[in-house]
């Protein structure tokens, strides 16, 4: 129990759709930050991800101190399970608990939207802008600086 008082409280806490931060990423995608872990106290962080046709996503990874779960809104997502990609459109789900391998991409013509659910709330957000940031400036990294970047945000490329 995380509640242990007899009464409730006046505690909900609000975003307007119109100061959600959001970052074009690599290929278009848009991310937004629809309830981070500041707003949450900690407890998950939602993120909308919009996609254009043929949009890569990340690479085969895991996270070891987070779970993630992905619920598509529109158009067609390529899901990755670490060992099959499976087509998934409008109200599917995949949930990959911490380690697990996971991966994601639009491979059709059309748009496609999600929402990526962490839990618990890190600030993934800081990951997000510097992606973002990389796609804006068109700054190279090497290997070794992508896998530095990779694990100061809790994230491994699978091998």
């Amino acid at each position: 129990m995380t509640y242990t008082a007899d009464h409730g409280e006046v505690s909900a806490r609000s975003q307007d759709a119109t100061t959600v931060e959001q970052h074009t990423l690599r290929g278009g995608t848009i991310a937004r930050f629809t309830a981070t872990g500041s707003l949450t106290g900690g407890r998950f962080g939602l993120y909308e991800w919009h996609m254009k046709p043929h949009s890569g996503g990340p690479s085969a990874h895991f996270h070891k101190t987070f779970a993630e779960s992905f619920y598509v809104i529109s158009g067609a997502v390529c899901l990755y399970d670490g060992a099959d990609w499976t087509d998934a459109g409008p109200g599917d789900f995949k949930y990959v608990p911490e380690g697990g391998i996971h991966a994601f991409r639009n491979d059709s013509d059309q748009p496609a939207s999600m929402l990526i659910l962490f839990t618990p709330g890190i600030a993934r957000e800081t990951y997000f802008r510097e992606l973002a940031d990389i796609a804006a400036t068109g700054r190279t990294l090497t290997g070794d600086e992508w896998a530095g970047l990779f694990a100061q945000h809790d994230q491994y490329r699978a091998q």
